[in-house]
C-alpha cells in the first residue's frame, strides 16, 4: 500500500538530482511507443506535468530532467492504470527504453559488434550490465554500480529517479526492471532471464538492488 501523496504533489517538489535531457527524451518516446500518445499525455496530465515532454527536452545531455517528475510519472502510472496494470506498462516501457535508443551509451553501443557476440554469453551480460552502469552513473545524477555473485548479477542504484520521494510497502522501481530485462536480451541475442527488484528505497533499503538470475 502506497503512503505517498499524489503524483501532482509529488511533481511539485525538486529533487536537486537530474536525468539529462536525452535520457529523459528516449523514456518519453517509450511511453509513448507503449501508451499511445493520448495515453501519456493523460497520464502526464495526471501528474501536472504536461510541459515535461510537450514539446520533447532537446536531445542533449544538459541535465535538466528532476527525479522528482520521474517519480511522479512512475506513481502517475499507478494512479492511472491502478498498481497490476501501472507496473506492467512501467516494465513495458523500461523494455522500449532500451532499444529507443539507451544501447546507444558507452559499451552498450557495442553489443551488436560480431567480436561482442562471439563471448561467451555471461562476458556479454556482464559488460551490457556494467555499460548500463556506467551511462547512468557519467551522464545522470543516478549512481549506479554493478555486483556479481555466483548466482546472478546484481544491478545497484543509489539513488533511482523512479521512487524518490515515495514510500511502499514492496519495490517500485519497474521501468528500471523492464530496462534490465531488455538489456539482458539485447546482449544475450533473444534470451529471456528473470530480474527483481529486491530492495527498494521506497521500501526502506538503503539502496535500491536489482538480481538478474544467470
Amino acid at each position: 500500500m502506497l503512503v505517498t501523496p499524489p503524483s501532482s504533489t509529488l511533481s511539485a517538489r525538486k529533487s536537486g538530482l537530474y536525468y539529462p535531457n536525452r535520457f529523459g527524451r528516449i523514456l518519453f518516446l517509450a511511453l509513448k511507443e507503449v501508451m499511445g500518445e493520448h495515453g501519456l499525455e493523460a497520464t502526464l496530465e495526471l501528474a501536472n506535468l504536461r510541459a515535461l515532454a510537450n514539446p520533447l527536452p532537446p536531445d542533449d545531455l544538459e541535465r535538466t530532467i528532476d527525479f522528482a517528475a520521474l517519480s511522479a510519472l512512475n506513481l502517475a502510472l499507478d494512479e492511472m492504470y491502478g498498481g497490476r496494470g501501472g507496473r506492467g506498462m512501467a516494465l513495458r516501457a523500461g523494455r522500449a527504453w532500451l532499444v529507443k535508443g539507451m544501447n546507444r551509451f558507452g559499451a552498450l553501443s557495442g553489443v551488436t559488434d560480431p567480436a561482442f557476440r562471439a563471448q561467451p554469453i555471461e562476458e556479454r551480460l556482464h559488460a551490457a550490465f556494467k555499460g548500463l552502469a556506467a551511462a547512468f552513473t557519467s551522464f545522470s545524477d543516478q549512481k549506479c554500480s554493478l555486483e556479481e555473485t555466483p548466482a546472478s548479477h546484481r544491478f545497484i542504484v543509489e539513488n533511482s529517479a523512479m521512487c524518490w520521494g515515495q514510500e511502499a510497502e514492496r519495490p517500485i522501481c519497474h521501468p528500471i526492471v523492464g530496462l534490465l530485462q531488455e538489456t539482458a536480451r539485447y546482449a544475450s541475442n533473444g534470451r529471456d532471464f528473470t530480474v527483481r527488484e529486491i530492495q527498494c528505497r521506497a521500501a526502506g533499503a538503503e539502496h535500491c538492488v536489482f538480481v538478474v538470475n544467470r
